[in-house]
């Protein structure tokens, strides 16, 4: 029996799975990034961290082995970190959601969705961990957005470029006016972004963005294309806000507490002050990251909900 041909619930369930296993995976990835001397194929069998002893099958499976373990390594006792857990539920969680839109009738969209949040998990947990993002997903990015585009033209369906190119009458996209978005978006996303860390630069003299931020949406604007990768910028921008001065205020928070420990009589102010200086140091690809995902996974359906019309 062929995969596709499967009812829904038995293919959800089995594609649950397939997630569970990619998660695993990529928690791999994040932890190995910033290991020195090993890489995601050395070394081959998974090991704990702390007291480097190889895992067995029966501690290598996803989400069930945490649970079991209650969240430690069974030989040293070192606890495991709630992010494995964490990124296995998530991407069988955002593939299963993925798979219950698109499959099977739209099965090559739903592939390369599934391909691209994955990699935006990578981003996301790497840049908390060590304020960069792999090359691996960003250049790899930028690279496999127009090859798919080209192979897959129906990403970019709804896309202004397409209508522009093919016209309004057509229903499906032609291969090169998707190609065609992927380039310019990729050229938007990566754009803009260079353009506002140029200026942000001259205007605090200091590095305003890094330059993974910029190549990590130009390879997710390749996907999305020019408009909606805008309305990406926006959603990680508004959401970067937000949790920076919740940050801030958190560090303020905290100084204050112990100036008070300490006797200081030091004002708010100055625990604001000192709060701003440590909370700014928020890494930005996770929520461009956010923003990605969710104007590739239909950013259309939330533009009702919106104080203000996109066009």
């Amino acid at each position: 029996m062929r995969i596709l041909e499967l009812s829904l619930p038995v293919f959800l369930a089995w594609w649950s799975l397939v997630g569970l296993l990619v998660g695993s995976f990529l928690n791999v990835a994040i932890h190995r990034h910033s290991s020195e001397g090993e890489s995601v194929s050395k070394p081959r069998r998974s090991r704990c961290p702390s007291c480097k002893t190889t895992l067995t099958w029966r501690e290598n499976i996803p989400l069930v082995s945490w649970l079991v373990q209650r969240g430690k390594c069974r030989t040293c006792g070192w606890r495991i970190p709630l992010r494995y857990p964490l990124v296995e539920a998530l991407n069988a969680g955002l593939w299963v959601w993925i798979a219950a839109q698109t499959f099977p009738e739209h099965w090559a969209i739903g592939l390369v969705q599934c391909v691209v949040v994955s990699g935006l998990i990578v981003a996301t947990f790497v840049d908390f961990d060590c304020f960069e993002i792999p090359d691996e997903v960003s250049i790899g990015g930028l690279v496999a957005a127009p090859i798919v585009s080209f192979l897959v033209p129906e990403l970019h369906r709804n896309g202004a470029v397409v209508a522009w190119i093919d016209g309004a009458s057509r229903i499906e996209p032609s291969r090169m006016a998707a190609l065609s978005s992927a380039l310019f978006g990729m050229a938007a996303g990566a754009g803009i972004l260079w353009l506002i860390g140029k200026v942000g630069s001259r205007l605090y003299g200091r590095d305003a963005m890094g330059f993974g931020d910029v190549k990590l949406l130009g390879a997710g604007g390749g996907f999305v294309g020019p408009g909606a990768v805008l309305v990406a910028l926006m959603i990680g921008a508004l959401t970067a806000s937000v949790f920076g001065l919740v940050n801030i205020l958190r560090y303020g928070a905290l100084v204050r507490a112990r100036n008070r420990r300490r006797g200081r009589t030091r004002g708010f102010g100055h625990a604001l002050a000192v709060g701003r200086v440590a909370g700014r140091y928020l890494p930005f690809g996770p929520f461009l990251a956010l923003g990605i995902g969710v104007v590739l996974l239909g950013w259309r359906t939330l533009v009702p909900w919106l104080p203000f019309p996109l066009p």
